[in-house]
């Protein structure tokens, strides 16, 4: 049955995200390269993300929140279809991305999460 692995992100706005990306490199010794966030591997695939946003991101939306989850699931399709049984359609959807394939639901307590099936070889960020 499709359902999900994991978490594969964990998304928040911040006002300064590079400071605080520098803050957490400093203290607790993570993030601060190239890309500013951190990444760690996840069981047999893809990977959980720590990644702070700009503060007027609206990648966010629909939702108000301030933060975001990412789930890694098994089978994209599946779970839209297991998510439409239960009346839940995807704000957004992209099969596009080297990165594997993501749709977007609104959870009852108005967040937006987003499903991440990663491709078969993720690309390294």
């Amino acid at each position: 049955m499709a359902k999900v692995l994991g978490i594969g992100g964990v998304f928040f706005k911040a006002s300064d995200p590079a400071a605080l990306v520098a803050w957490y490199n400093r203290v607790l010794g993570f993030g601060g390269g190239a890309w500013p966030g951190a990444m760690w591997p996840h069981g047999d695939r893809g990977y959980t993300l720590w990644s702070p946003f700009q503060a007027d991101t609206q990648y966010f939306e629909p939702s108000t929140s301030p933060f975001m989850i990412n789930f890694i699931v098994d089978d994209m399709d599946g779970v839209l279809a297991r998510a439409a049984a239960e009346g839940v359609e995807p704000t957004g959807r992209d099969d596009s991305d080297p990165n594997g394939r993501f749709a977007w639901l609104m959870d009852p307590a108005g967040l937006k999460i987003e499903l991440w099936e990663p491709a078969a070889t993720s690309p390294e960020a």
